[in-house]
């Protein structure tokens, strides 16, 4: 694939700028579309050409990358005459790079099948700093050569990019990827908390604690921002609450038991209850200090 393909973005959020911003660093030519446009004046400012609709991005683009909010989101901008699918070219990649469900990557796939078109679920990890530093993990389903075909676009916005198996892999793969973070963000701010009751300074706490057995990305990114009082979003809790929605959704259909999951999702439903919805994740530590 020509590394100046053009490539047409969807959601122009805390992360997807970022990624977005790589593309045309790289050369891409690259079409955008977010719901508020002043939103993606700095990306527009870089070279990003503007498009007013998301079926505009999709005629006008060979490689379709979306990184939206909710399964729903997902849902309204690939489907219907308006959406991605009925407005891509044949032979076009479709890659959808938010966390959803893995039935709904494989309903998309269905269809872009009956198209001919090339889908790909590949959600990240990484936060905002994974975004800026062009150092995300990227978890990917779908066809193999779909995924090498893109790969150096991939490559563009992360560093551990992995192919999963076939349509839904990567989302089912993002699934475990949430459910570790869940209850190990409980253990980073419980921690935190503990160092402070006991009269210890937590910075120090973290020198001797972050690089043995209990080290994470987490403990290593996040608990730093928690000690200094700074819970601006790598990711918001509005979001995770979705992911765990769907990771408990995944688990109930396999018959698997996550007590763990279950009880992050509580905690973190109270957090947002308390107007922490835009926070970062890591104001987690502000509901179990309450």
């Amino acid at each position: 694939m020509s590394e100046k393909q053009t490539v047409g973005f969807v959601g122009t959020g805390v992360m997807g700028k970022s990624m977005a911003s790589h593309l045309l660093k790289a050369g891409h030519p690259v079409h955008i579309y977010t719901r508020t446009k002043e939103k993606a004046e700095e990306l527009i400012g870089q070279g990003a050409q503007w498009k007013e609709t998301v079926a505009e991005v999709a005629q006008t683009s060979q490689v379709i990358i979306t990184m939206v909010g909710y399964p729903s989101d997902v849902e309204e901008v690939y489907f219907g005459e308006n959406g991605i699918l009925e407005n891509a070219a044949q032979g076009s990649y479709l890659i959808d790079m938010t966390t959803s469900s893995p039935l709904l990557a494989q309903k998309i796939d269905a269809r872009a099948k009956e198209l001919s078109l090339h889908a790909l679920d590949a959600p990240v990890s990484g936060g905002d700093v994974g975004a800026r530093e062009a150092r995300l993990s990227i978890m990917v389903g779908g066809e193999k050569e779909d995924f090498e075909a893109v790969l150096p676009v991939f490559e563009r916005m992360g560093q551990n990019i992995v192919h999963q198996g076939k349509a839904g892999a990567g989302q089912h793969t993002k699934m475990c990827n949430q459910i570790a973070i869940a209850s190990g963000m409980i253990g980073v701010c419980e921690a935190v908390i503990y160092a402070e009751k006991a009269g210890l300074d937590p910075n120090t706490v973290l020198k001797s604690i972050e690089s043995g057995a209990a080290g994470s990305w987490s403990l290593s990114n996040l608990a730093p921002r928690i000690i200094s009082g700074n819970f601006e979003p790598g990711f918001y809790v509005k979001h995770f609450i979705k992911d765990m929605k769907i990771a408990l959704e995944s688990a109930g259909e396999m018959g698997i038991l996550t007590p763990g999951l279950q009880l992050a999702k509580d905690l973190y439903e109270e957090l947002a209850e308390m107007g922490e919805e835009n926070s970062g994740t890591h104001a987690l530590y502000k509901r179990l200090k309450a």
